[in-house]
């Protein structure tokens, strides 16, 4: 006979470790290892719970290069069930493996600052030999309409990309967690080390939670630094709230890779991504992407290109 799929879950949820297991993979998506540290257990432990779990379609792994790492499935019957589970999920016995796991999280975003903090000064030099000879800013610029209000950076650097884009827009905005970047970015637009030059405005923070106001750009694009963030569909949802409606956003990045050097020379969290889940991520913030281009290295990576558009207030209605 047959196993019925719900059996196989039930059998899978009476178990006090992958109903932990469970709540904190609800909300973040992690490495074996990180989850070893946040549940305090062994690592052959945990790769049986996680075997069993996987196996009852209640969680989905992903390789990331030499890591692999585990979720709740975006969609289908074990994403309707876990929807259905949430309430009882959300038990007060079950929130510190969810602190820890945030702190797992937080310490990417840590190691990725410490990196800029350490490499600012050659950061330039550094992305034109990831790019070997790409122009990339011309591929960016031919997508930002002449006379744009207000274009916005998010990731910026030391401001190269915005700099180009500066005479093509009214206004720009460029956005960076790292001090260090942003201080070489005021330099290079002529600018005091705490002011601004004229129409440019250079703002600290995260990209998964950015300085700026609903709807305040007219045009945004994020370039090489999607797989820098912690939680990289943070920065996109993030991307379509500052986006006014009608706006563009175009999004740069790598296809998946598995050049694990690239974690050390250039700080990444993520050795690319799926072109299928980024235009999922896309479709869930609410961006409508109407363009893709593909870009080969000569270093063997492949970059792809994502143009997408917030709908209109009338597309919204």
């Amino acid at each position: 006979m047959t196993t019925l799929p719900l059996l196989e879950q039930a059998k899978a949820l009476a178990d006090e470790t992958r109903l932990r297991l469970l709540r904190v993979l609800c909300e973040h998506e992690l490495t074996v290892g990180e989850i070893v540290l946040v549940l305090g257990l062994g690592q052959s432990r945990i790769s049986r719970h996680l075997k069993i779990l996987a196996g009852a379609g209640l969680l989905v792994s992903r390789r990331d290069g030499q890591r692999v790492h585990y979720a709740a499935p975006e969609a289908g019957p074990g994403r309707a069930l876990l929807d259905a589970l949430a309430p009882f999920l959300e038990h007060p016995a079950l929130e510190a493996d969810v602190r820890a796991a945030g702190q797992a999280v937080a310490r990417r975003a840590e190691r990725t600052a410490a990196f800029f903090a350490a490499h600012a000064g050659a950061w330039d030099e550094l992305r034109d030999q990831s790019l070997g000879g790409l122009d990339l800013a011309g591929e960016i610029l031919a997508r930002l309409p002449e006379g744009t209000a207000t274009a916005a950076d998010l990731g910026c650097g030391t401001g190269a990309l915005l700099r180009a884009m500066r005479p093509r827009a009214g206004r720009v905005i460029g956005v960076d967690s790292s001090p260090e970047m942003l201080t070489r970015a005021r330099r290079a637009f002529g600018a005091a080390a705490d002011g601004e030059a004229p129409g440019v405005s250079l703002r600290i923070g995260d990209l998964e939670h950015l300085p700026l106001g609903d709807g305040e750009a007219d045009f945004a694009v994020m370039s090489l630094a999607l797989h820098h963030l912690p939680v990289p569909r943070l920065g996109l949802a993030e991307a379509y709230r500052v986006l006014a409606p009608g706006g563009r956003f175009v999004l740069v990045d790598f296809e998946p890779h598995d050049d694990e050097t690239m974690r050390e020379r250039y700080g990444d969290n993520w050795l690319g991504f799926d072109p299928a889940r980024v235009q999922g991520w896309l479709a869930a913030a609410g961006l409508h992407t109407d363009e893709t281009a593909r870009y080969p290295l000569p270093s063997g990576l492949t970059l792809r290109l994502y143009g997408a558009r917030k709908p209109s207030l009338e597309e919204q209605r």
